[in-house]
């Protein structure tokens, strides 16, 4: 991760943080102003940007990237280590905004493509109650690590969303997470955008703002 996150401060007495990780290939900037403007004034924004490395899927082109990616193929063999020290990384940014003051259940862990990822993955392996959990075109990497792997309450509540047109991460590839989630946790949502590719759109940030409002309420 690089050492300085982009920052967007609250504009009333700050009471919760948004952490919201890119996809890959961006930085911190590509997402920062959009959920600057869907979040409630009393929630700092903070979108990290990944470190530069070869990504493998590229021919070891270097990018901003989580953790490496050896190919978009639901069997394929991943980068365990790398998803495990990005994980790292996140729970350390929580742990900083704990510890600035604010409670672990006035965070909320949100991500688009490979960050919203790393974001369910972070999410899910926190042992303590986070507000939430929003992942966008995404997936859960290391599968076969849960539901064993969750440490977690079973409850927390999670928004995953996709277009059913993404040709990048595949829709039936969030589908398919969003079943194996139903089966261990108890409070996910899964909404599907139609002729959505991989990107956002008005729909998908009014319902993103709603689950913003819903998890990190003004009165607390």
């Amino acid at each position: 991760m690089e050492p300085n996150p982009v920052i967007i401060a609250a504009t009333a007495k700050q009471t919760a943080s948004l952490i919201f990780l890119h996809g890959l290939g961006d930085t911190g900037h590509g997402w920062a102003s959009t959920i600057a403007a869907i979040r409630g004034p009393h929630v700092k924004v903070i979108c990290p940007t990944a470190s530069t490395i070869p990504v493998t899927l590229n021919a070891g082109f270097r990018m901003p990237s989580w953790f490496d990616l050896k190919t978009l193929d639901a069997t394929a063999t991943e980068d365990e280590e790398g998803i495990v020290r990005a994980t790292d990384l996140v729970h350390s940014l929580i742990a900083d905004e704990v510890r600035s003051g604010i409670p672990a259940n006035r965070i909320l862990l949100g991500g688009f493509s490979q960050g919203g990822a790393l974001a369910l993955h972070a999410g899910l392996t926190y042992p303590e109650r986070l507000a939430g959990v929003m992942s966008l075109s995404c997936w859960l990497p290391r599968h076969a690590f849960f539901p064993d792997g969750v440490k977690a309450p079973r409850d927390i509540p999670i928004f995953q969303a996709h277009g059913d047109c993404d040709p990048v991460v595949p829709y039936k590839w969030g589908q398919m997470t969003a079943s194996f989630l139903k089966t261990f946790m108890k409070n996910t949502e899964f909404m599907t955008y139609q002729g959505l590719t991989h990107s956002s759109s008005e729909s998908e940030l009014k319902d993103m703002r709603m689950f913003i409002e819903k998890t990190l309420p003004a009165n607390k």
